[in-house]
């Protein structure tokens, strides 16, 4: 463990405790630091505060969830030292790594040795592309002392600023004028036609659809356009009120 000489703060996780307290002086002697003890099965209740230590030795790496906890417990770039693990290096080694940790190898002895990154876990830092070009936030900025602003009025003309006439908007939004197209669904083919019919009706003499309206009121429909006028002879010539041209059906 002459590696690990120099490191003040060290965990040593056991099993067995024979010769226990011959292992912690060994590691005290490799590496001048104190060394806490702490059980294997008693490692997951206990509350050591993260960047706890600088080292932590496992015994017997039986360990199968506490890897992360003990990523926690290091400082950075802090050793995990594993000895007399049991099973494959290649499976332990790749469990390590999962969780967290780096520049892991296999030592001569049945060992591994792992470290934690030189950095707190949860850390963050601004990337160095990231950084902002002071002169590039400036490219946008508009000082009003600096530059000449143009006033919006100024862009408009006598025309613009005249309202329009909203006779004259009322247009097929098709062709661009007052004229409907072939489909049109926006009410402008009905309005021109009732306009066509009231011109019609108003220079020519109505004519009856039913041939009873002549007879008077008794003999008449609901929407006769003679309601309300004496009974005529067949054609005659009658001449209606405007009013009476227009229909609210």
């Amino acid at each position: 463990m002459e590696q690990f000489k120099g490191l003040q703060k060290s965990l040593y996780i056991w099993t067995d405790s024979a010769d226990l307290d011959k292992r912690v002086e060994q590691l005290k002697a490799a590496t001048g630091g104190d060394v806490a003890l702490e059980n294997v099965h008693r490692l997951s209740f206990s509350s050591y505060a993260n960047s706890s230590f600088d080292l932590i030795v496992i015994e017997c790496a039986q360990l199968t969830d506490n890897y992360v906890k003990l990523l926690h417990m290091l400082k950075p770039s802090g050793k995990l030292h594993l000895v007399s693990f049991i099973g494959p290096a290649g499976s332990l080694l790749q469990e390590v790594k999962l969780s967290g940790f780096i520049n892991c190898r296999e030592d001569a002895g049945d060992a591994l040795t792992a470290e934690k990154p030189g950095y707190e876990t949860g850390s963050s830092a601004r990337l160095s592309f990231a950084k902002k070009n002071a002169s590039a936030l400036n490219v946008w900025k508009i000082s009003g002392d600096d530059e000449d602003l143009i006033d919006e009025e100024d862009l408009l003309d006598e025309e613009d600023k005249q309202t329009p006439d909203p006779a004259g908007l009322r247009v097929c939004s098709t062709t661009g004028k007052r004229k409907a197209c072939k489909n049109c669904s926006c009410g402008l083919a009905e309005e021109l036609e009732s306009e066509k019919q009231e011109s019609k009706a108003a220079t020519e003499n109505a004519k009856s659809s039913c041939g009873n309206c002549y007879l008077g009121d008794a003999f008449r429909c609901s929407t006769c356009p003679y309601l309300g006028m004496p009974a005529f002879k067949p054609g005659e010539k009658v001449q209606l009120a405007a009013n009476l041209l227009k229909s609210d059906i």
